[in-house]
């Protein structure tokens, strides 16, 4: 099979990247010929040390000008590449990818991987439009996306080349701990974590919480917990790029996200040997996986920091806890993700 990926940029820290990147690079492992398409970025590098072709088409201004411009690149591309899919993974790419793959005859597949937005009905254009989770495929379905052309294809990142491209760190956390890893923007939900964390933490003086990660509401986050009475105990570390390395020195990991189409860093997490408390959205439940993990309704810091505290308080649980969360990861392997990304891909060609 002869892909183009479309994507805006290939930066760390996006989701969707990751997960565009991991696809990618599998692809090319099975023997599939993949072209990357994007504005540079870090894993630049990483792509076509995995044999993916890179090629530079900036997508992230959207002015007319801009527009013209990376359409013309993708036709040129097209025309060069011959490719039998266009695998977008952003809006930009869905629109596009799809006036160039009508141009040429290039059947096109949209992966939504942020349902939750709403300029993601741009992603109906295509051919087939693919769901990270069944959670974030009833999301598009309620808003009226065609079921006859979506397809689920959950999320891996088991053995994704990724997660050893950045040099190793090593990580000297005090314990028991609780981590959380994302941007740090209001979706994130980390105000509810910090509160749940605050309310609970003298029962456990141990303790600690580690909050990863940048974005744009990271000041206003460093002050809501530096306004808490354990603020001496809410640690903020920054851009963690060896979350190998991170999931090794938690203990707890907690997702708090208001809404999740699938999280990445959940499959993640759990490969490190991490007890998962996680909201119950979207696909998070999907990732933490039945009995694998402790569930929540979303903003109830009061519920969320009782899930702390039933694993904070009892070691043994804890331990428990932690080994049901590392069984039963195979699926989660990214060859497993490029193999039925293989089927969308032929049933879309049908």
């Amino acid at each position: 099979m002869r892909i183009i990926h479309l994507m805006n940029h290939c930066r760390f820290g996006h989701g969707n990247v990751h997960a565009g990147v991991d696809l990618a690079c599998a692809q090319a492992a099975r023997g599939d010929t993949v072209c990357f398409a994007s504005a540079d970025g870090e894993f630049s590098p990483l792509l076509e040390s995995s044999g993916v072709r890179f090629a530079l088409i900036d997508q992230e201004n959207r002015r007319p000008s801009d527009i013209l411009r990376m359409t013309g690149q993708l036709q040129r591309l097209v025309r060069d590449f011959k490719p039998d899919i266009l695998h977008a993974h952003m809006m930009t790419g869905a629109a596009i990818g799809w006036l160039v793959g009508r141009l040429n005859n290039v059947k096109l597949v949209a992966t939504a991987h942020n349902a939750f937005e709403g300029h993601a009905v741009i992603m109906r254009l295509a051919d087939r439009i693919v769901a990270v989770s069944q959670g974030s495929a009833d999301e598009l379905l309620r808003r009226g996306f065609p079921r006859q052309r979506m397809r689920v294809v959950l999320n891996g990142t088991r053995g994704a080349v990724r997660r050893d491209f950045f040099p190793r760190q090593t990580y000297s956390l005090e314990h028991p701990n609780v981590g959380s890893i994302g941007g740090l923007h209001e979706r994130k939900g980390i105000p509810d974590l910090i509160n749940a964390f605050a309310a609970i933490a003298s029962q456990y003086p141990a303790a600690t919480l580690y909050i990863a990660g940048d974005g744009p509401s990271r000041l206003d986050y460093e002050a809501l917990a530096a306004a808490s009475t354990e603020a001496g105990r809410i640690k903020f570390l920054g851009e963690v790029r060896d979350t190998k390395a991170f999931f090794k020195s938690i203990d707890i990991f907690a997702l708090p996200s208001h809404s999740e189409p699938f999280g990445l860093v959940v499959t993640e997490a759990r490969e490190g040997g991490c007890a998962v408390v996680a909201t119950n959205v979207g696909g998070a439940p999907e990732a933490v996986g039945e009995g694998r993990g402790i569930l929540v309704p979303p903003r109830r810091p009061d519920m969320l920091g009782r899930a702390l505290s039933t694993l904070l308080g009892d070691p043994d649980e804890l331990r428990r806890m932690r080994a049901l969360a590392s069984e039963n990861l195979d699926q989660w392997n990214v060859e497993r993700v490029a193999a039925d990304y293989n089927s969308v891909y032929v049933d879309a060609l049908k």
